[in-house]
């Protein structure tokens, strides 16, 4: 990527954020501390206006807060951190204006595959980042030739799942487990449906291999873990993997800590003289 630059910012990529929950705020504050060399944060739009303008009135520089259809009048690079169904009225003006998306509503981009055409014949640009996962670097390179199988297991605390559209139209109650239950098996797809809150990280593994319908998953609802806890296995004529990685949540149970750090660590690579990583 070549540097984005603006004259009003003194050559700072500018950065609108959608979103101000638990991972958009850690975002903001690092943006809004001057944490990531090169970037600077400009506008924020959010449910709550009133909140969102005393939350960014903090920061030493001024941040607009707008509408979501606004955000690409102010930046150059927006990192979506909002419900899942408003990823198209986000998308869609940015994707127009040639602007670049970092998606961490991954799943909707399945029931939305018309962003990933219209990005190809505008020339915006949809980055997925790692978020929550682990090797996904691995089973990029391992599709460069024939993966074989991707399996996902995943355990959440019932806190972590609760609500979903899944567990509701199956009257599936988790509310007082007292041992693990296995609440799903599927595709991809599928979870990104009834899980659209929770099983990003399975969709991002899904768009990396071998696409959502031949990628399978299980989940379970387990009162045993306090963190969201994935493992998964793939079988390639590269590489057999094998990995587990156990995510401590954030203040919102069903986001685990590191999905931030991982939009933050892609900000910081999208301008680095030394990028690691595939």
């Amino acid at each position: 990527m070549t540097t984005i630059e603006n004259a009003a910012t003194g050559g700072k990529v500018r950065v609108a954020i959608a979103g101000l929950g638990a991972i958009g705020k850690v975002i903001a504050l690092e943006l809004g501390k001057g944490g990531i060399p090169g970037f600077v944060l400009t506008a924020v739009a959010a449910k709550n206006t009133a909140k969102a303008a005393e939350f960014v009135g903090k920061f030493a520089h001024p941040v607009a807060v707008v509408g979501l259809g606004e955000l690409g009048n102010h930046a150059d690079v927006v990192v979506e951190c909002a419900p899942a169904e408003l990823l198209p009225q986000i998308a869609e003006p940015l994707l127009r204006a040639k602007k670049k998306l970092v998606v961490l509503s991954v799943g909707a981009l399945l029931a939305n595959d018309h962003l990933v055409q219209l990005a190809r014949d505008s020339g915006g640009t949809i980055i997925v980042p790692t978020g929550a996962l682990i090797g996904l670097d691995a089973v990029i390179a391992a599709a460069e030739g024939t993966i074989h199988s991707v399996r996902m297991v995943t355990r959440k605390p019932p806190g972590g799942l609760a609500g979903a559209p899944y567990l509701i139209e199956h009257n599936i109650d988790i509310s007082d487990l007292k041992a693990p239950l296995k609440v799903f098996t599927g595709n991809a797809r599928e979870a990104a449906k009834g899980f659209p809150a929770n099983l990003n990280v399975v969709v991002a593994l899904a768009l990396a291999g071998i696409g959502p319908e031949k990628t399978v998953l299980e989940i379970w609802a387990d009162p045993t873990v306090t963190r969201n806890v994935h493992r998964i296995e793939v079988d390639s004529d590269s590489a057999i993997m094998s990995m587990t990685i156990e995510n401590i949540p954030s203040e919102n149970p069903k986001t685990g800590k590191i999905t931030a750090r991982s939009v933050i660590a892609l900000l910081r690579k999208m301008t680095a003289s030394l990028r690691v990583g595939t």
